[in-house]
C-alpha cells in the first residue's frame, strides 16, 4: 500500500486529499475536517481490510467549509480520478447530527444490495446503534443518491454511511488540535461489513 497527497482547490476552498492504495473496495471520507472521526475511521477500516482509502481534510482550518458531496466530484483532482479508476465499489463515510435519531446509522447510496451487506456487519452494534437501510426512513439529504455524488461514480456504485457523533469518535465535543478516535466496536463492525462486500463482489 502506498500513500500520496495533493492539495486541491474546490469552490475556493483548499483541501488536502490523501490516497492510500489497496484493493478494489474503497473507503471515502469527503468531509474529514467537518464530520469528526470519518477520516480516521476510513483509514482504520481500509488498513484492516486492505481497501483503498481517499480522505479530504482542511488542515489547520478552525472553521472548515462544508462542500456538498456532488460538488466534490471535480475533474482536476488527480487523486480522486485515481480512486475512481481503481476502486470497483465505494463506502463513503459521513457524519450526521440528527437530534431525533442520535443512534441511527443511515445507509444510503445507489447500491442497495451493498448497503444491506454493510448493514449486516453493523448489526453487531445493536442495541447501541441502529443501522437503517430503508430509503423511506432515511432523511432525503442523507440518502446519497445524486448521480454526481462520488459514492455513485465507481463501477458498482457504493454505499453512503451516515454515522451519528457517538459512532465516529470517542470525543464528545470539538477542541482545536485534538484528534478523533473512532470507537473500536465501530471499526470492527464496519470492517465486518466490508469483508461481506468483498466476499459477495464478483470478479471482473
Amino acid at each position: 500500500m502506498t500513500t500520496s497527497s495533493e492539495y486541491v482547490e474546490i469552490e475556493g476552498v483548499r483541501l488536502l486529499a490523501t490516497l492510500t492504495t489497496g484493493g478494489e473496495l474503497g473507503l471515502l471520507a469527503l468531509h474529514g475536517s467537518n464530520e469528526g472521526g470519518t477520516a480516521e475511521l476510513a483509514r482504520a477500516v481500509a488498513e484492516r481490510c486492505g481497501a483503498t482509502s481517499l480522505v479530504f481534510t482542511q488542515p489547520g482550518v478552525p472553521d472548515p467549509v462544508h462542500i456538498p458531496s456532488p460538488r466534490m466530484a471535480v475533474g482536476h483532482c488527480a487523486l480522486l480520478r485515481d480512486f475512481l479508476s481503481r476502486v470497483a465499489l465505494t463506502v463513503s463515510l459521513h457524519g450526521h447530527n440528527r437530534t431525533a435519531t442520535p443512534r441511527a446509522i443511515f445507509l444510503g447510496g445507489g447500491n442497495r444490495q451493498a448497503a444491506r451487506l454493510v448493514a449486516g456487519g453493523l448489526d453487531a452494534l445493536r442495541p447501541e446503534f441502529a443501522p437503517v437501510t430503508d430509503l423511506d426512513e432515511i432523511p432525503v439529504k442523507l440518502r446519497g443518491l445524486h448521480s454526481r455524488n462520488p459514492v455513485n461514480l465507481t463501477r458498482r456504485g457504493g454505499v453512503q454511511v451516515e454515522l451519528p457523533l457517538a459512532a465516529r469518535t470517542e470525543r464528545r465535543r470539538w477542541a482545536p488540535g485534538v484528534p478523533d478516535t473512532p470507537p473500536r466496536s465501530v471499526v470492527d463492525a464496519l470492517s465486518k461489513g466490508m469483508e461481506s462486500l468483498a466476499s459477495a463482489m464478483p470478479g471482473d
